[in-house]
């Protein structure tokens, strides 16, 4: 049974080196008998060495974003990362503020600019045009995704129905948008909803609605104010709900929430940066540093309690494909060895990435899946919604 608040783990090795398992932080007992240890230890040395390379690309990126937020420039298409490189896709001429950001963001990474041919802007208002036709016709698809490249629009429709019209049905809503869209068939993806979890609470851990366990706790966080919380998934639970641990402790009932984006706050005592990692009974975790944006092309992982107590640890390999344009904003991923992505009792959970010393970098909270598909809320939306960062 856990805890006094424990110190975060410190190494000097280099990241890269530890991440590849040949130098770097061992395992670390704390003081209430978890064992923090290195990102690196619990998503395997593949995954590992997908995050650490692209690191410097996501630092690159985030100039790139920041001085975009800056200008809020209408020539913005997307951002992705690459093999070795930042793609940054920009309809028209690159304003000087641009450039010199794209400069500088060379000093740590490769940076190509590629013409779009629509504006994310452009893209946004077809899109929300869509998104009407969709609701008055939804054999024509479910839900609308913007290429980063800003090649047009992507419906996904339900396999099976009307497929035959498909072709004809794009190509009036090309004509209708003034944008390409192209259909592809897949389903809906589907909602879903460690075992002895105790103050201060930490992410990853299993959560227990009105006595029945059903999500996951994704990270937990602060405000301006002092005020502590546990970020989950929205559709979790509702107002009033009494949320314990796997061993029936109280945490806490449901606070703010934003339901379209699907992410919620549990008031809570006190919580830190702890996340478990391993499996129902593994007391072993990472240190979560902070958070940072996603980008397409990104890989990431996901360490829902279902998908732990079922593998024994976090799925991997997870790889941004698209960021949805409707009213919930979520964030698709897909598993690229074609395994189940999510399973029921992992929503909520953390989806991360690996810091530079060893610890993680929390970047959203898990919604819904439907086989190696995967959608979730990026945390830059829930520190936008909520104000929140991850409690050190």
């Amino acid at each position: 049974m856990r805890r006094k608040k424990a110190l975060l783990v410190t190494g000097a090795a280099v990241f890269s080196m530890a991440l590849l398992g040949t130098a770097g932080q061992g395992a670390r007992a704390d003081e209430d008998g978890r064992r923090t240890v290195a990102v690196s230890e619990v998503v395997g040395r593949d995954a590992a060495r997908k995050m650490a390379e692209q690191r410097p690309l996501v630092a690159a990126a985030d100039v790139i974003s920041a001085a975009r937020d800056r200008g809020r420039y209408e020539g913005f298409t997307g951002i992705a990362l690459e093999r070795e490189r930042v793609a940054l896709y920009w309809k028209g001429a690159l304003p000087a503020r641009m450039r010199e950001a794209v400069a500088e963001a060379r000093g740590t990474a490769r940076v190509r600019i590629v013409a779009a041919p629509y504006s994310l802007k452009e893209l946004k208002t077809a899109s929300a045009r869509l998104q009407e036709r969709l609701r008055a016709e939804p054999s024509l698809g479910h839900t609308v995704k913007i290429p980063t490249d800003g090649s047009g629009l992507v419906v996904a429709a339900d396999p099976g129905r009307g497929a035959a019209a498909a072709p004809r049905g794009a190509a009036a809503l090309d004509e209708d948008l003034g944008v390409p869209v192209r259909t592809v068939r897949e389903g809906k993806m589907k909602e879903r909803s460690r075992t002895n979890d105790s103050s201060p609470w930490s992410g990853g851990a299993l959560l227990k609605n009105n006595g029945r366990a059903n999500c996951t706790a994704g990270f937990g966080v602060r405000n301006n104010t002092g005020a502590q919380f546990i970020l989950t998934a929205e559709h979790c639970g509702k107002a009033g709900d009494r949320y314990t641990n796997g061993a029936d402790q109280y945490i806490g009932t449901p606070g703010p929430a934003h339901d379209p984006h699907d992410i919620m706050l549990i008031p809570t005592s006190d919580v830190d940066n702890f996340m478990y990692t391993g499996g129902p009974d593994d007391e072993r975790g990472v240190r979560v540093e902070g958070w940072d944006r996603v980008y397409t092309g990104e890989y990431l992982c996901q360490s829902g309690a279902t998908s732990a107590a079922e593998t024994g640890g976090p799925v991997c390999n997870l790889k941004v494909l698209y960021f949805y344009n409707d009213s919930e904003d979520l964030v698709e991923a897909e598993q690229m060895d074609g395994r189940t992505s999510l399973r029921g009792g992992d929503s909520g959970g953390p989806v991360y990435s690996g810091a530079a010393n060893g610890g993680a970098i929390a970047k959203g909270t898990a919604t819904r899946s439907l086989g190696s598909r995967m959608a979730f809320q990026d945390f830059e939306t829930a520190s936008r919604d909520f104000g929140v960062w991850i409690d050190k």
